[in-house]
């Protein structure tokens, strides 16, 4: 009788033969003999005495365990069929190779083959995944009994590695190698197979949004001329599951309420090394809010008073966003009234005639249950306290689930962590919950070396290093070195986001920095150190404070290239300013209302003459704005910005000025536009104390696949620099004083690659000065909205 299941003999050449497991037939008859003469009175089981048992073979398992894993004991009578079952026992506790069941009479000798331990696992073929990385996928280990099943277990979670990289066709072999005093090597024969890229990636049944705009919201991507480094572009079964809620948060969040994804199909190209990636969904209707009502079942809660709180207005768009932030300020309103387990239930009904939601929010008293602690696990670097102020609620306040939902995104925000998890159980007592927070720390170091180039600094290297979570506090610290053909530059960072355990950042930057521009005729040598503090004051705004002190001092080169008005002012040698600012910004984006359109404003001001040696007020203030237009297929971006310099005393100096540059005005060199010195060939850029800059562009597809990350931009920037009162014109040729508006227009390319986002800026100064410099081409680094 021979029972087994398969074992080492599916892992290759030289490896185990299936497990053996052996029962005579010869000694079954035997036992049945002799169990017919022992007992001869009819019974449904003929069983026979088992008085002794033998053995053999085994030199790590003891016989104590053998016959525990068996059930067999001295002494105990015994069937064929319980016999066969201690026989399966052993089998399938996965310790032998073999195993053989010799009954003679009332005595049984078992003789087993043990398995070998593992004494080397190592892996052969694999060159774009590291030992280290399939190491940490499998469950076999050294110095541990080497278990075929598991083997095989193994094999397949390298596959599925591979499988998350674009690599579905990896094959992995496991095989061993036998060792002395049994012992063998466990090998994993790896073929890594080639990527099985997304060829296109395409959308049926939308209507609204074009696959364009469609592709830019998956992560999973194209493969284009950059596939070396874009990784998005192979298909990976989870990332597709994560895509298809990408779409539904993207069309839920524009008011599609009956969207739905039908189905994901890939389809192999004939030459079977790419995928047809198709996505089949049903948009549905666009709704809007309709009637927006508060009822109220808590006598303590009047509805007109949180019917004030809501800020949703009919005929807006639907978002779930809406309605949650909708319901944060009404629960925010309850606990400046004091009354405490309040729950708002928005119920919403739906009118199909009108294509509205109509939305009442009613006030209950929810049950009276406390949150008891707050347990995290899993933090084996980030400290508990970081963690716990991302909770609104502590222990022994009154537990509300979607206080405890919004925690959890902000953990999730910090970026500390590859996985969090935030659960709500029983405590106790029914009145009370424990909420387990359970995370997975993620690295949040960097160490970046990188070449830049730009109009205003020329081709420059840099190195920095940057930890988001220092020390596990929570805090920020970056330190940079970058040098360029025009400038050299070291700073510090450090932020504590947290200080004193409250909403309350605080900060410091210290860098020391050295030009020598080809678009100047002096250098520069600046030190500066600011300090500050920065706070919410509202939903959507905050306000920084700030200290700022300042060594800077202009310097004469070599051969001296500088007019009179330059020279007056490297005369004065080195100058300290110490000031105290401000600046308050107000940003739309913060509450995250609408996905396609938002602003920012800020105003900032510093006033210098605490100590130092000059006395002076800086004045800056900005407005930016963008939509997107065309179903989000083109975005328009207009910023309208100015800065007022009004001088006290000291020497009021180019540095100290502003000076154009691409910031401000595009198609003029640094220093472009403005104020300058005829006195010297070089005509000095003086810059003014007062500026002011408007700037308008549309960017949109230029046809090219998405893939290639590059879109085409229009834009159209007119401003002024001028005003130079309090300043030292002795010996100077001044021009531009007054100054006038200049306008340019231009085309853009943005080519978004994996060093980073690059801007192609070609430009006319359509009205100029005749002393302006400008120019037609420009490239920089991109920046964003």
């Amino acid at each position: 009788m021979n029972q087994g299941k398969p074992g080492a003999g599916t892992l290759g050449l030289g490896c185990f033969k299936p497990v053996k497991s052996t029962l005579s037939a010869a000694s079954v008859c035997l036992l049945l003999s002799t169990a017919w003469v022992a007992a001869p009175t009819p019974v449904l089981a003929q069983q026979f005495p088992l008085n002794s048992i033998a053995i053999d073979g085994n030199l790590r398992v003891g016989d104590a365990a053998i016959l525990s894993r068996a059930e067999l004991a001295p002494g105990q009578s015994i069937s064929a069929g319980q016999l066969n079952a201690a026989l399966q026992r052993l089998v399938d506790s996965g310790l032998f190779e073999s195993v053989d069941f010799d009954p003679s009479g009332s005595s049984l000798r078992i003789t087993v083959v043990e398995y070998p331990t593992v004494n080397r696992i190592s892996f052969e073929g694999n060159n774009r995944l590291g030992d280290e990385v399939l190491s940490a996928a499998i469950n076999s280990n050294e110095r541990r009994v080497f278990n075929p099943s598991q083997a095989e277990r193994d094999a397949d979670l390298i596959a599925e590695v591979y499988a998350s990289q674009g690599r579905l066709s990896a094959k992995v072999t496991p095989t061993i190698i036998r060792r002395s005093d049994n012992r063998v090597d466990l090998v994993f024969e790896v073929f890594e197979g080639d990527n099985i890229e997304i060829e296109r990636l395409s959308f049926v049944g939308n209507r609204a949004y074009s696959d364009r705009r469609l592709r830019r919201v998956l992560e999973t991507k194209q493969a284009g001329f950059l596939r070396a480094f874009i990784r998005a572009d192979n298909l990976v079964e989870d990332r597709i599951e994560f895509d298809q809620q990408l779409l539904r948060d993207f069309y839920l969040s524009r008011g599609y309420v009956d969207f739905r994804v039908n189905s994901v199909n890939a389809q192999l190209t004939e030459e079977r090394d790419a995928y047809f990636l198709v996505f089949n969904i049903q948009e549905g209707q666009r709704f809007r809010f309709g009637e927006i009502t508060v009822s109220s079942n808590v006598p303590d809660a009047d509805a007109d008073r949180y019917l004030d709180a809501a800020k949703i207005k009919t005929g807006a768009v639907y978002s779930p966003t809406l309605l949650e932030t909708d319901i944060a300020r009404m629960e925010r309103q309850a606990l400046r009234d004091g009354v405490d387990f309040l729950r708002v239930e928005p119920r919403v009904t739906r009118d199909d005639r009108t294509l509205t939601l109509n939305v009442e929010y009613v006030l209950t008293r929810g049950p009276r249950v406390f949150v008891e602690r707050i347990d995290i696990e899993g933090n084996t670097t980030t400290l508990d306290q970081v963690i716990r102020r991302q909770f609104r609620s502590v222990e022994g306040d009154p537990f509300n689930p979607r206080e405890i939902r919004e925690a959890a995104e902000r953990i999730r925000a910090l970026g500390y962590f590859e996985t969090a998890e935030v659960n709500a159980r029983e405590g106790s007592t029914p009145e009370q919950v424990v909420v387990d927070v359970d995370v997975e720390e993620a690295p949040t170091g960097s160490f970046s070396f990188g070449a830049s180039f730009s109009n205003n600094d020329g081709i420059g290297f840099a190195i920095r290093f940057a930890e988001q979570n220092f020390l596990g506090r929570g805090q920020r610290l970056s330190l940079t070195v970058s040098t360029a053909s025009d400038s050299e530059r070291y700073g510090l960072v450090f932020q504590e986001p947290a200080f004193l355990g409250r909403n309350l950042t605080f900060g410091f930057e210290a860098d020391f920095a050295e030009t020598d521009s080809s678009f100047t005729t002096f250098d520069t040598r600046r030190v500066r150190f600011q300090p500050s503090l920065s706070f919410p004051v509202g939903e959507s705004s905050r306000l920084e404070l700030r200290y700022t002190i300042e060594q800077s001092e202009m310097f004469a080169r070599d051969t001296p290239e500088h007019g009179a008005v330059i020279g007056n002012e490297i005369a004065a040698g080195d100058q300290v300013s110490s000031s105290v600012g401000y600046e308050f910004t107000y940003d739309t984006r913060l509450t995250g209302l609408d996905p396609n359109s938002g602003y920012v404003l800020r105003f900032a001001q510093d006033f210098a003459g605490l100590g130092g040696d000059s006395q002076y007020v800086r004045t800056v203030a900005s407005a930016i704005g963008e939509t997107k237009v065309w179903n989000e297929e083109i975005t328009l971006r207009a910023s309208i910005e100015g800065g007022a310099l009004s001088w006290g005393s000291g020497t009021n100096r180019a540095v100290d000025r502003f000076m154009n540059n691409t910031n401000i005005i595009r198609g003029f060199e640094p220093g472009g536009i403005g104020p300058r010195d005829l006195s010297v060939s070089e005509e000095d850029p003086l810059g003014g104390n007062l500026y002011v800059a408007a700037r308008f562009e549309a960017e949109f597809p230029v046809g090219l696949p998405e893939e290639f990350g590059i879109t085409g931009g229009l834009f159209y920037d007119v401003g002024n620099v001028w005003d130079l009162s309090n300043v030292d014109t002795t010996g100077g040729t001044i021009v531009g004083e007054g100054g006038s508006f200049r306008h340019v227009i231009g085309f853009a390319i943005l080519w978004d690659t994996p060093v980073g986002p690059l801007r192609f800026n070609f430009t006319d100064a359509i009205r100029k000065e005749e002393f302006d410099r400008d120019q037609t081409f420009e490239l920089t680094l991109s920046t964003s909205f």
